[in-house]
């Protein structure tokens, strides 16, 4: 949980940092607490530096999980950029199973990990040298920005014309027409005040999108995935699935990595709304299953794990008596394949679209402290609310959850395929649907 509070921080300071240093600036700041946290776990001689070791990573995580997003939308051309904007879910998936294949049992700092990296069993490496290993991504991070340019969008909105024209032409190509596309971008520009104020903020063509983002990150979190991964293998004792626990972080990571692959490619095809439906109707799906299954399917006993709960997975029986127990295996499949395939990669993607530039680094930093905040309240809830109630009772809640997103995206979500940021923008500034055709 050190972790989820350190992120919030992190997506609190770039609502800040995001119009002060710029998209790719506040990338390359993340690395400074990321590698100093990375170095107190390696040299960690006591619990509480540990502790603020993942609290400077979490920070970190925060900082990037706010900027990369804004950062790929505002450099992407309008064909390429969902694939673009999916990339970074990509690689996180990518990373946690590397980390799997790199790290040993008994890490100290694992139990706590980030969702994408949750219930991590390794094979090679000693935790300390786990950390070690984190400053390599940290450093080539750093290294590979110094050769990309800063955002278009931000450079135009700090007045720095030439510097943005370059920008285009570096990203683009010199055989493009990228000469028409800073016209545009700079009569975008044109349009907005450098800051945002307190009159401003009851115009809709600033809250609305940035309601629609928060309340994307919001259900997004709420349809119980930060908890499914975090307490994976509890779950899977819980319900008796045939899974040796070293090796549900490898299945989960492959699904994931495969859905969202699948997810890169069709949704600059298919768009960004169908996909959002299909991935809320099979988390719905996956969730009411769980429940009804953990309702109805008694729990193996035996004189032991009467009294068992989700703190104690090492305790409780895991065997099953027929092939009924592969349901909750299934299931928990089912959702991460939904989830990884519409509401993990597009949500992030479209608060980076559909935020107004004017807002976009003030609003994306709150996006990530209310999708951290919600991740952590949730995590923190769910144990109690097994112990008291079942564990029925939050997969029932989240397949509810799951139905909200459905009618969300239905009502408050637009399509953005194919459409320029511009184009996004005068969408939301005119309310004329013209603007997304």
């Amino acid at each position: 949980s050190v972790f989820t509070l350190g992120a919030a921080a992190g997506g609190l300071s770039t609502m800040l940092l995001n119009d002060c240093l710029g998209r790719k600036l506040s990338i390359m700041f993340s690395a400074l607490p990321s590698a100093l946290g990375y170095a107190l776990l390696a040299g960690a001689q006591g619990l509480w530096m540990l502790l603020l070791g993942r609290l400077l990573t979490g920070y970190a995580g925060g900082v990037t999980s706010a900027s990369i997003p804004v950062y790929i939308s505002e450099i992407s051309h309008p064909g390429v950029r969902g694939m673009l904007g999916a990339c970074p879910q990509i690689m996180a998936v990518l990373g946690s199973l590397v980390l799997y294949a790199l790290g040993k049992p008994g890490h100290p700092f694992l139990g706590a990990v980030p969702p994408d990296c949750a219930a991590l069993a390794g094979l090679v490496l000693d935790w300390r040298w786990l950390a070690v290993a984190g400053e390599v991504p940290v450093l080539a991070m750093v290294l590979l920005l110094c050769f990309m340019p800063n955002s278009p969008r931000f450079l135009l909105s700090q007045g720095k014309e030439e510097e943005a024209l370059g920008s285009l032409c570096w990203l683009r190509g010199r055989d493009t027409d990228y000469a028409r596309e800073h016209e545009q971008i700079k009569d975008s520009v044109r349009k907005q005040s450098r800051r945002v104020s307190c009159a401003e903020l009851k115009d809709p063509f600033l809250y609305k999108p940035i309601l629609i983002a928060g309340g994307m990150r919001f259900l997004q979190q709420l349809s119980g995935v930060t908890c499914i991964l975090v307490y994976l293998q509890s779950i899977f004792k819980k319900t008796a699935v045939i899974l040796k626990p070293e090796y549900d972080a490898a299945l989960v990571g492959l699904v994931r990595l495969s859905s969202v692959a699948i997810a890169a490619v069709s949704m600059d095809k298919a768009g960004r709304k169908i996909l959002l439906f299909v991935s809320a109707a099979v988390m719905l799906v996956s969730n009411l299953t769980m429940g009804l299954y953990i309702h109805f399917v008694p729990a193996p006993h035996n004189g032991t794990a009467a009294n068992t709960t989700l703190v104690s997975p090492a305790s409780l029986p895991a065997e099953p008596t027929n092939y009924i127990t592969l349901t909750p295996l299934l299931a928990t499949m089912l959702f991460i394949m939904g989830y990884a395939m519409g509401w993990g990669p597009i949500t992030w993607l479209l608060m980076s679209e559909i935020l107004p530039l004017k807002a976009r680094g003030v609003a994306s930093g709150l996006c990530v402290v209310v999708s951290w905040l919600t991740a952590f309240t949730l995590t923190q809830f769910f144990l109690p609310v097994v112990n008291a109630f079942g564990l029925e009772v939050p997969f029932l809640f989240f397949a509810l959850i799951s139905a909200g997103n459905i009618l969300f995206t239905g009502c408050c979500v637009p399509e953005t395929k194919g459409r320029s940021l511009e184009q996004i923008e005068a969408f939301f500034r005119t309310g004329r649907r013209s603007f997304m055709r």
